[in-house]
């Protein structure tokens, strides 16, 4: 019988029953000061942003944006020095004409590297997505047709920095050292910005003039510092990910060195044009608004991740990270071992969206990867990945990555919905949930 009232009920009237209802519950009341460690740090950055935008006082006439060629666009012009303060870089170009993190990051590179440069990724092979842009998999237009090798050093069993082959790596040609912060599918762990200011101060000390380039997708605001603070050179990432704050339909940044910004700017436009041109089209106040919500809404993200964290390693999964470790990005891993168990759990995610709620993922052949991928995105923005969010590759180790929720509350609905597609689907049963519950409160009493 379920007795539940008020919000209790209500969840169980949205297909969340009394067992699953309960036992989030139980987990919740050991996250306290989890979550108030992610609003200090959401405050701190609320403030940052804050300050940016003062110093560079914005105004109503930037919220307007242009049109055609965009020529003396005091909005854009603004923004991106707000960016630039944000990050505590030289320069920043901030624009809707990049389409995706992808092009964001291809961006970078293409217009940072010639003919002959070698990229070296000092952490593994990249995302997917990127393998395309470099060449590792052959794709019309990808570096190595244009005469960019790759090398790559993968991190030790640990997790660690190979720091020797590292060294024994870079070379005359390397000009472009890529570091991809968050962990794509993979589950190896997220790179703090302290230890990516380490890896790179090793590598400046044995190469000073190489440019180091941090993918920084999902980990905006999730630290107090960005990856600038830490000695990189060019910093990239998504505006549909933390910095758009759920508001930006589209866009993407690269912060960091005038010059490296400035190459990226003649890239996206044309030579001769550069930055001068790329009208904002009238969704300046989307960024704007999108970047002054970013700090809070990333910790909402983050209260989602550790929420799902320790509901599903208290249930015997595999977890990366746990609930107790320090968070890097908003990202989340749960390993199933099955593909039942991805599938059901975007499942359960998508029926918890705003949008598309009624809609079934099913795994496809999605460009630009190697095997079939789900997706779970009910989002207000397509393909947002600040909004609440999973994905996943349909191949073992069968790991599924949960990400966003613009409100917390939000989060923890979808992180119950997906446990309820398992349970539903028979992956898990309520002995199971009965235990894992007085497993948390033996802990507990034990303290």
């Amino acid at each position: 019988m379920d007795t539940r009232g008020g919000t209790g009920e209500l969840y169980g009237s949205m297909g969340i029953s009394n067992e699953v209802y309960e036992y989030g519950k139980i987990v919740l009341e050991g996250l306290k000061e989890r979550f108030e460690q992610i609003d200090d740090v959401a405050e701190y950055n609320q403030l940052k942003v804050l300050r940016a935008m003062q110093k560079n006082q914005v105004s109503e006439a930037c919220l307007l944006g242009t049109t055609g060629y965009g020529y003396n666009d005091l909005g854009r012009d603004t923004l991106e020095a707000v960016y630039a303060d944000v990050f505590h870089a030289e320069d920043a170009l901030v624009r809707p004409q990049i389409t995706c993190g992808t092009h964001a990051l291809a961006l970078a590179l293409m217009s940072n590297l010639r003919p002959g440069d070698e990229l070296f990724s000092p952490v593994g092979k990249p995302y997917d997505t990127l393998e395309e842009v470099i060449g590792i998999r052959p794709s019309r237009g990808s570096l190595a047709e244009y005469g960019v090798t790759y090398r790559q050093v993968d991190l030790l069993e640990n997790g660690d920095f190979d720091y020797e082959n590292i060294k024994k790596s870079l070379c005359s040609r390397t000009r472009l050292v890529t570091i991809q912060r968050s962990k794509g599918y993979q589950t190896r762990p997220t790179l703090s910005v302290e230890r990516i200011g380490e890896l790179i101060a090793f590598i400046k000390k044995i190469k000073p003039d190489v440019i180091c380039m941090v993918d920084n997708c999902y980990g905006e605001f999730v630290e107090e510092r960005e990856p600038i603070d830490a000695g990189a050179d060019m910093v990239v990432g998504s505006l549909i990910k933390n910095p758009g704050g759920g508001l930006a339909p589209i866009g993407g940044y690269i912060v960091g060195a005038k010059e490296c910004v400035e190459n990226a700017a003649y890239r996206l436009t044309s030579p001769g044009l550069g930055r001068e041109v790329g009208a904002s089209l009238g969704i300046l106040k989307d960024f704007y608004q999108g970047l002054f919500l970013a700090p809070t809404v990333t910790a909402s993200a983050l209260k989602g991740a550790v929420f799902a964290a320790r509901l599903y390693e208290n249930l015997g999964y595999q977890v990366a990270p746990d609930g107790s470790e320090s968070r890097h990005d908003i990202i989340q891993a749960v390993t199933f071992g099955q593909p039942e168990g991805v599938i059901n759990f975007c499942r359960g995610i998508q029926s918890a969206a705003p949008v598309d709620s009624h809609v079934t993922p099913q795994p496809w052949d999605m460009p630009g990867y190697d095997a079939q991928v789900i997706m779970a995105a009910g989002a207000f923005v397509s393909g947002s990945s600040i909004e609440l969010s999973a994905d996943g590759p349909v191949k073992p180790p069968y790991t599924v990555y949960f990400q966003g929720g613009l409100t917390w509350q939000h989060a923890k609905f979808g992180i119950l919905k997906s446990l309820q597609s398992l349970m539903d689907a028979g992956l898990i049963d309520k002995e199971a949930l009965r235990k894992a519950g007085h497993g948390v409160k033996c802990r507990k009493t034990s303290k």
